[in-house]
């Protein structure tokens, strides 16, 4: 048997546990899933609390209400930003890079964990990035 192939039986023959926390009742995703230690946070946008609408100001505002809105998210689930192994960004426009870069940096002083950036259709017009993480317990 090749490696390959005992790696795929070990999959097959593990259980999965999973614990997911949901948004809301009835929502058709989960806000974030714990598994097998790791926590998967579903992508966020910024919202404005008041007006249910995505939150003016730019890429760097939009960037600092979601990482403050994931580092709950992050709590809730038991861990913290310095566990995160994977961040991935979506922006609406690429042009946004660096202010969004400008804020990120902030949340990821030392250590920061792998990040995918890419140029993506958001949603709503007033959304300007959206992002989600993976971390461990």
């Amino acid at each position: 048997m090749n490696r390959k192939n005992k790696f795929l039986k070990t999959i097959r023959r593990s259980k999965i546990k999973k614990e997911t926390i949901i948004v809301k009742p009835g929502a058709p995703y989960a806000k974030a899933v714990i598994s097998n230690g790791f926590v998967f946070v579903s992508g966020r946008v910024a919202v404005d609390s008041k007006t249910n609408q995505p939150l003016e100001g730019g890429a760097g505002v939009q960037t600092r209400q979601i990482l403050e809105d994931l580092k709950e998210i992050a709590e809730e689930a038991g861990t913290s930003f310095d566990k995160i192994v994977k961040v991935s960004v979506f922006l609406k426009e690429i042009s946004d890079f660096a202010e969004m870069n400008a804020v990120y940096k902030e949340y990821f002083p030392e250590t920061p964990p792998a990040r995918t950036t890419v140029q993506a259709e958001l949603s709503k017009p007033g959304f300007l990035v959206e992002i989600d993480f993976i971390a461990v317990l």
